[in-house]
């Protein structure tokens, strides 16, 4: 699989961008557990054109992160071609790797954003979402792709039609998550509407399906039954980085990894850690991280008091002598990863 010039190669799993958990930190680590591609957090292109130090701040990526999307949102047409346009410089505004692609999010349902019209709130006015898209294609000289629902809600499931209309808008793929806005994150994501935009001739480019994939076995059944491209994982990594190098073993034997073990995942934790603090300070890097290390550790038995002193504790040092404590207290603990223990 290819977007534009980005050789993807087969089956390729992509890393969703989540607000408050794809930094960079957990974007490397991803990418090292076998993620094949990458996005960013999602950056508002209000923030972008006045710059604001937190959206710019988000656009900084680095080699070890490549190929990476930088992600934009946004309802007004000026506001996201000017966004755009940084966005292809990321490189020269943030400094870093930059952007390998730009990315629109006419997906995220909460109402914040899609309550004023950005986001899946665009999927109430699909001509003014087409009509952004092509203006973004036209200003950028990387490639450009989306991200949408289903439709608004059940009544207007529009994605059939409204993918033809990206296409000729000129985007160079298109990840489609099963739910409609109005469903938010609640009951089954909807495969089947995904695997009519992927099977309908007059699509070309790559069809990236998105939701529920939280298992080895749901990804292959998502390529095999209904043809898609690549899949998006999104909540489903969050304290489970590894299940993107746990799919791929599938996908390639067959079989099934056994559990990851908690002294695995207390090394996979301390990296993560050291790259927040590589990257954010001592603080930030503490701060930040918190949201995930006791997602690690869920399902340990008698855990309580350890996961408060993991969310509390502001000294890195200290921090690694609890994550040290894990190993030897917990480390023969088996951990079955039942599905649904990291969300979808």
């Amino acid at each position: 699989m290819k977007i534009g010039n980005i050789e993807l190669g087969e089956r390729p799993l992509f890393l969703a961008p989540m607000e408050d958990v794809t930094d960079a930190s957990f974007r490397v680590l991803c990418r090292e557990q076998g993620a094949d591609m990458v996005y960013t957090e999602f950056i508002s292109s209000d923030g972008l054109i006045r710059d604001a130090a937190k959206a710019i701040a988000k656009m900084k990526t680095s080699d070890s992160e490549a190929p990476i999307g930088i992600q934009i949102y946004g309802n007004l047409p000026d506001a996201m071609v000017d966004a755009a346009r940084m966005a292809d410089r990321a490189a020269e505004i943030a400094g870093g790797h930059g952007a390998d692609l730009v990315d629109i999010n006419f997906g995220c349902p909460v109402s914040k954003i899609a309550g004023r019209g950005a986001g899946s709130g665009m999927m109430k006015d699909p001509d003014k979402m087409v009509a952004i898209t092509k203006a973004v294609v036209e200003s950028v000289g990387k490639p450009v792709t989306v991200k949408t629902r289903l439709g608004w809600d059940d009544n207007s499931k529009i994605i059939v039609e409204l993918a033809e209309r990206l296409q000729d808008a000129g985007i160079s793929a298109l990840t489609i998550h099963g739910r409609t806005r109005s469903q938010m994150y609640k009951g089954e994501a909807d495969w089947t509407l995904i695997g009519e935009v992927k099977n309908n001739p007059r699509m070309h480019i790559p069809i990236i399906g998105n939701g529920d994939v939280n298992t080895p076995e749901k990804a292959k059944e998502s390529f095999d039954r209904y043809g898609v491209d690549g899949i998006m994982i999104g909540r489903a990594s969050f304290g489970h980085p590894w299940i993107f190098s746990e799919i791929r073993h599938y996908l390639d034997t067959g079989e099934l990894l056994p559990p990851l073990g908690v002294r695995e995942r207390v090394s996979l934790a301390k990296r993560h850690l050291g790259l927040s603090l590589d990257l954010k300070g001592p603080v930030t890097g503490v701060y930040e991280m918190r949201r995930h290390l006791s997602c690690y550790f869920k399902g340990l038995p008698d855990f309580k008091d350890t996961r408060i002193r993991l969310v509390t504790e502001k000294d890195p040092e200290v921090l690694i002598q609890i994550l040290d404590y894990i190993a030897e207290r917990w480390g023969d603990t088996p951990l079955d990863n039942p599905a649904g223990v990291y969300g979808l």
